[in-house]
């Protein structure tokens, strides 16, 4: 009995550090703009730009920490894109109807679309060698 008391008790402690330490580094983000290359999308414009190529659209938020998060990655992967590919934005709180079509739940969430279809969907905070790693798989196939 103690010893689960204790367990629960170091368990709760060390979340609360976890969660100290997650705050701190978020209150420490930057604002960083978006790459002149990474293109920002509407819902009166979206079924036009994905139509052709291979476009990754990022579904975000401004008010969303990992979402900020993912500015420089999708900045770098937009910067290296030489025209094979398209990095491309859509704000979920202002482009309403684009992200209920295609159910955006949670975000960062995005999705990589091949001549207008959607080919892969990824969630979260992800890194510039994975991002890259996708397109590629989808640009060579």
């Amino acid at each position: 009995m103690w010893i689960a008391i204790i367990v629960v008790a170091v368990l709760t402690g060390l979340m609360g550090l976890l969660i100290l330490n997650a705050r701190k580094q978020m209150r420490g983000l930057k604002d960083v703009k978006d790459s002149e290359n990474v293109k920002i999308f509407t819902d009166l414009n979206f079924q036009n730009k994905i139509k052709t190529g291979t476009v990754l659209v990022d579904f975000w938020a401004a008010w969303c920490v990992p979402c900020k998060m993912m500015i420089p990655v999708l900045n770098e992967v937009a910067e290296g894109a030489n025209g094979k590919f398209t990095i491309a934005k859509v704000n979920v709180d202002e482009q309403k109807a684009t992200a209920a079509k295609f159910g955006i739940r949670s975000i960062p969430t995005m999705i990589l679309f091949q001549n207008g279809r959607e080919v892969k969907r990824i969630t979260g905070v992800k890194t510039k060698d994975y991002l890259l790693k996708e397109l590629d798989r989808r640009i060579n196939l």
